[in-house]
């Protein structure tokens, strides 16, 4: 890996992601989510999961970030959750519903990640990761493992 290419491409990303148009935030936010393990990374796509000028922001950007379905992605959701006003905490569920809902080992991983960071040193983190779990534990998958 190009360390400073992904660092440009972080930059990047998080410029975009204040554009003034909702449609390139929600590209960045997309985009962005490939880079979430990456600390310069977290603080721009929480601004965008809490985006405040269009809700697809949040549900894009929170999609992306759950469908990597490991721990710098769930992080930055539930750190996010567990700030989020009622209407973008609905359209966050909505994007775990979405993503989670097909297969149950997908389901299943999270749900472990998301007891594992319920016992975080950062409040939000392990509120947000509560908040997670719960919405997880509602979710019958479609799919089993035969």
């Amino acid at each position: 890996m190009d360390a400073a290419l992904r660092c440009a491409a972080v930059v990047a990303l998080g410029a975009l992601g204040r554009s003034q148009d909702y449609r390139d935030r929600a590209a960045a936010g997309h985009s962005l989510a490939g880079f979430a393990e990456m600390p310069e990374a977290g603080g721009p796509l929480r601004e965008l999961v809490l985006d405040r000028g269009d809700t697809l922001v949040t549900r894009r950007t929170a999609e992306a970030l759950l469908r990597r379905n490991d721990r710098a992605g769930l992080t930055i959701v539930a750190s996010a959750l567990a700030g989020a006003d009622a209407n973008h905490s609905d359209w966050i569920h909505t994007a775990v519903d979405d993503v989670f809902s097909v297969f149950s080992e997908d389901r299943d991983v999270a749900l472990r990640l998301c007891e594992e960071m319920s016992r975080d040193t950062d409040g939000r983190v392990a509120l947000g990761a509560r908040q997670l779990h719960e919405a997880l534990a509602e979710i019958d998958p479609v799919l089993r493992p035969a």
